[in-house]
């Protein structure tokens, strides 16, 4: 026995707008619009981005940032050249050596300033082991945007050695303050060339055990491979340097293309990647680690004898005129753009920061792709927001 349910009749516009409807109907969605920080654990700093999406996917992202300005140009003119070196370790805080670099390669191109030999070598020294320190930092975390968490652990061991020995040099563990215009501030303590060789055979050790942890990983792989994919013509219209750039297939490393410091006086070779995606901006990173084993190595088997300060004025007062320099950080082209008025301080300094540059290209690399997908994607391009806002 069936039952036949009837309801009553329908309100007349209601009648007619269901008899107009002659094609079978198709489920319509709306894009939504999703904060995506500026609290958010895998964001690498304090960014927000505004994320247009279509269900799961991705259509559009804008970053947000501006949530840690800290006024570091502005502040160049409230200082004197020797004072403004603690401020440049907060930009790029995982940067602070190269942060130091570039500062004082302005002024002492602007002074015509001679730097002692060994003073160069240490500042190479110092300069390749926090390219490896930030290096692994960034394997740690990222490794963990994409849910392995052991190779964070591993990472952070051997970053933790290489932080001793920067205590041991200058009594700071992140932000150093060690160079300065004409020189460094300290020569090496004694046993520090020892323990710092066994601490580059400890890197280059667990670099392979680590690199095998991750690239042998079935879901790693699943989550990089294919993933962000930023070709070389949009990269190099974008203004990408560093390993994203290298990431796309275009071997410029500033070292080699315009060597600053006594670069040119050592053998190493730049890694590249044709992948163009997450997994061939890890590989790029890896292997410079390993690349910057080999510089300090071959640093510390010339390092000269010999005055770590050269020659300076007792007040710094660069001639009237302009300066710009730049070096290759972990992340890319940083530069610095000086102008000096005669005086004791800086009349504008303007800083060029990779991070910065890099993030405009998050956008492309991220439409079409997931939400999960756009946490990898972010994590491979290493930006610190300290240099982003400055």
């Amino acid at each position: 026995m069936s039952i036949k349910l009837e309801h009553e009749p329908l309100p007349p516009h209601l009648q007619t707008a269901l008899d107009e409807e002659s094609e079978p109907t198709t489920l319509r969605t709306e894009d939504v619009r999703i904060n995506m920080g500026p609290q958010h654990p895998s964001t690498h700093g304090v960014l927000r981005l505004m994320l247009t999406l279509d269900g799961e996917i991705v259509k559009d992202v804008v970053p947000h940032i501006g949530y840690l300005h800290r006024a570091s140009e502005k502040l160049a003119e409230r200082h004197t050249y020797p004072q403004y070196i603690t401020q440049t370790d907060r930009w790029d805080y995982l940067n602070a050596m190269g942060n130091n670099q570039i500062w004082c390669q302005c002024v002492e191109k602007m002074m015509g300033l001679e730097i002692p030999a060994r003073a160069d070598y240490l500042r190479v020294i110092v300069l390749e082991l926090n390219r490896i320190a930030s290096h692994l930092l960034w394997w740690g975390a990222f490794g963990l945007d994409v849910g392995a968490m052991t190779v964070f652990l591993y990472c952070f061991r051997e970053r933790e050695k290489i932080l001793d020995l920067f205590e041991m040099l200058c009594g700071a563990r992140l932000t150093y303050s060690y160079m300065r215009i004409g020189g460094v501030g300290y020569d090496l303590p004694p046993g520090w060339v020892e323990r710092c060789r066994s601490v580059l055979d400890d890197v280059l050790r667990t670099t392979g055990e680590n690199d095998i942890l991750l690239t042998g990983n079935e879901i790693f792989l699943l989550r990089t491979q294919g993933v962000g994919i930023l070709e070389p013509e949009v990269a190099v219209d974008y203004g990408c340097t560093g390993p994203i750039l290298r990431g796309s297939g275009i071997p410029l490393d500033i070292r080699q293309a315009n060597p600053y410091s006594v670069y040119d006086r050592f053998e190493f070779d730049i890694p590249t990647s044709d992948k163009c995606d997450c997994l061939g901006r890890y590989l790029v990173r890896v292997e410079e680690i390993r690349q910057s084993v080999r510089i300090v190595r071959q640093a510390l088997d010339q390092l000269p004898e010999g005055e770590i300060v050269g020659k300076t004025p007792k007040t710094i007062r660069p001639p009237k005129g302009e300066a710009f320099t730049w070096i290759e950080s972990p992340r890319g082209a940083l530069g610095g753009f000086l102008v000096s008025d005669g005086t004791a301080n800086p009349y504008r300094f303007k800083i060029r920061p990779p991070s910065f540059i890099h993030l405009q290209a998050l956008p492309h690399m991220v439409r079409g792709w997931k939400v999960a997908d756009t946490v990898a994607i972010l994590g491979s391009i290493d930006i610190v927001l300290g240099e982003v806002d400055r």
